[in-house]
């Protein structure tokens, strides 16, 4: 779920500008952990009337420094995240929270989660959070294992295409102290925040797809099979997809009986996504293309056509 952001705040570079509950989410009450998080850092913000400010201006009107660290932050097992147009994606996060003696995180109103952010950690472009708060089991007096998820929900406007590629990850948490940021009487400064950024994220990718069609069928030998397909991205701006251009793309063949397709030739896919080339029918097999991906799109090969050869 989508934060786009341009001011920061907090112990690290947290950013908020809009930190929305998008509306089939807003009555939820899975909701009310963004809600808060939302509330306390536009409180931060608020109060502290800067552009920017961290621990060592929380002592005035901002919340202060949560004695809380991060380590071993590990985003969808290193694996790269593939977001198509309308399904929501639940990304799994595990870390390692470690904490003060002083700090109680089992208490109710102590939240912690993932996010993950494109850009700078001090002005990130976008931020994608966990519907709900992470579930950390204690390891010790001062330690947990905590796993959580961030939920990317493409046809709600968390992504725009430009956000595919490289991302960051960080760790969030934050102590209400039996605080309500709803009050009226909601006091900021006895409210702790830890943030930190800067952990290894895998790409987020625009889901990609791949048709093939070999024709005719039958075709006697010798004769020429014309290969037709299509390379196709989500757009998460139209929610539709659309042809990925100027991509090489192989084609492969695997004979009857086999298993393992080898490489006839590599073509480019024109200003629509298509593909079109032609190869002379030899033994009955099946025909597909393979797309190799970029650090944007993910791989992604077609299923076999297969072609009966007389």
């Amino acid at each position: 779920m989508r934060i786009r952001a341009t001011v920061a705040a907090v112990s690290g570079a947290l950013a908020l500008s809009a930190f929305v509950v998008p509306a089939a989410h807003a009555a939820d009450s899975a909701s009310s952990y963004r809600a808060d998080v939302a509330k306390v850092l536009e409180a931060a913000h608020s109060a502290s009337g800067k552009t920017a400010f961290t621990a060592t201006t929380a002592a005035d009107d901002a919340p202060y420094a949560l004695n809380v660290a991060f380590s071993n932050l590990k985003v969808n097992n290193g694996k790269a995240i593939a977001v198509g147009t309308t399904n929501h994606v639940a990304v799994p996060v595990t870390y390692t929270l470690t904490h003060g003696a002083d700090v109680d995180i089992t208490a109710a109103d102590f939240q912690t989660g993932p996010y993950i952010y494109k850009g700078a950690f001090s002005d990130p472009d976008n931020m994608l959070f966990g519907v709900d708060p992470a579930k950390c089991t204690v390891t010790s007096s001062t330690a947990a294992s905590c796993k959580g998820n961030i939920d990317i929900y493409p046809a709600e406007g968390d992504l725009i295409n430009s956000d595919a590629g490289a991302w960051k990850a960080a760790g969030l948490a934050i102590a209400l102290n039996g605080q309500d940021p709803s009050s009226s009487s909601f006091d900021i400064t006895k409210v702790g925040v830890a943030d930190k950024g800067g952990f290894t994220s895998p790409n987020v990718q625009r889901y990609s797809k791949l048709t093939v069609n070999a024709s005719p069928e039958p075709v006697k030998k010798g004769k020429t099979i014309t290969v037709t397909g299509k390379l196709t991205r989500a757009n998460w701006e139209t929610n539709k997809y659309a042809g990925y251009t100027g991509q090489s793309v192989k084609l492969q063949f695997r004979k009857k009986g086999s298993t393992t397709y080898t490489t006839v030739k590599t073509i480019k896919t024109d200003g629509y996504g298509n593909l079109k080339t032609t190869t002379t029918a030899s033994v009955d097999g099946y025909y597909r293309y393979s797309f190799a991906g970029t650090s944007t799109t993910p791989a992604v090969s077609a299923a076999g056509d297969y072609v009966d050869v007389r």
